[in-house]
């Protein structure tokens, strides 16, 4: 089965470099609108017969712009990563955080301060991709597309793809074209930008 993952448009949030995790609902801004509708108008974005999201309104939103429906699942478990006292802040604003200079320095591996750790957040990402699989098997569904969070694409291709979670970074609006093989283990293959 062929699968989209693609990364919400942008927020005000993102574009003020802000930590904005699971907690935090934001919409998107006009301009992050407009480079959807423009990705869209240049067929960056291929059709797919299941579409999911995760339930943040950034994602529900993205989704209808690019998809014209609504979601036919909504994934609680892909919520972006919770960034605890980190949440809503940037990098200006924690560069003297000492909490914050050693989750950096572990590379984003500790837990965050009053939130989750990464290998919290990719094992609730990876349940949920498992559920998805699920339904796209039940629907016999050739390509499903999902609107997630950048966090929940690096969770889910770091664990059933091949490379390393930050391997998997990308900007508003992008994401990946992969296959999602079910027999007996599950696995992705070839992982494409889209």
């Amino acid at each position: 089965m062929r699968l989209l993952l693609i990364r919400h448009g942008a927020t005000k949030a993102n574009e003020e470099g802000r930590y904005v995790g699971g907690r935090t609902e934001e919409a998107l801004t006009e301009g992050g609108k407009r480079h959807i509708l423009g990705e869209k108008t240049r067929g960056k974005y291929p059709s797919a017969q299941v579409l999911a999201s995760s339930p943040m309104k950034r994602c529900l939103e993205t989704a209808k712009l690019i998809y014209e429906r609504e979601p036919a699942i909504v994934i609680e478990e892909w919520r972006e990563i919770n960034f605890g006292s980190f949440e809503g802040k940037n990098y200006e604003e924690l560069r003297n955080d000492t909490c914050y200079r050693k989750w950096l320095d572990s590379n984003g591996v500790l837990p965050c301060p009053q939130g989750e750790s990464r290998e919290e957040f990719i094992e609730r990402c990876s349940k949920g991709f498992v559920k998805l699989c699920g339904y796209m098997k039940a629907e016999c569904a050739e390509t499903a597309a999902a609107v997630v969070h950048g966090g929940t694409i690096m969770a889910v291709l770091s664990s059933f793809g091949k490379g390393e979670y930050y391997d998997f970074q990308c900007k508003n609006a992008e994401g990946y074209c992969l296959e999602v093989f079910i027999d007996g283990e599950l696995r992705i293959e070839n992982i494409q930008k889209l």
